[in-house]
């Protein structure tokens, strides 16, 4: 038996390629983990995701790095589509959320690779200047990794069945 539940839905259940497919598309989601006194802490955070891997930035201090020190267990929620239909008291909305093991990144090789993969995705072809900002900052920031281990998507049964799904 695997430690992650089936979706009980499965029709409105996404593909490996459909979930990775909204990862890349979005820019932004809710990194959810074990917090202070053990409440869950969800934080909106921007990303990168890259073969299997979601990579975040983060200040070198704070309560989601304190968590992440003390638990290594994460999941982090996409919300692509989000299409309120009042007139029929529901949301057609697709959604994809990754659980994995979540650590700070010490290796600076690859510390600088994460920066760069950020840097690229949010303000694509200006390598000077993002090159200027990693000499000033990089020091300063923590690179964030977290290897998925299972992910899921999901969307409204009215966007499976406009596909020709049942």
């Amino acid at each position: 038996m695997s430690e992650f539940r089936e979706m009980r839905r499965k029709r409105q259940q996404l593909t490996d390629a459909d979930s990775i497919a909204v990862l890349q598309k979005a820019t932004s989601g809710t990194l959810a983990l074990l917090g202070d006194n053990d409440y869950p802490y969800a934080v909106p955070i921007s990303y990168v995701y890259d073969n299997g891997k979601l990579y975040f930035h983060s200040a070198m201090a704070g309560h989601k790095v304190d968590a992440i020190r003390r638990c290594n267990k994460a999941s982090f929620c996409v919300i692509e589509k989000d299409d309120v239909r009042p007139e029929k008291y529901t949301t057609y909305f697709r959604s994809v959320i990754a659980f994995g093991r979540i650590e700070i990144v010490e290796d600076e090789a690859e510390k600088r690779t994460i920066m760069h993969m950020m840097g690229n995705r949010f303000n694509p072809n200006h390598d000077d200047a993002l090159q200027k900002e990693l000499e000033s900052g990089l020091a300063h920031m923590l690179a964030i990794r977290m290897d998925i281990e299972h992910l899921t998507g999901k969307e409204a049964i009215e966007l499976v069945r406009q596909r020709g799904g049942n």
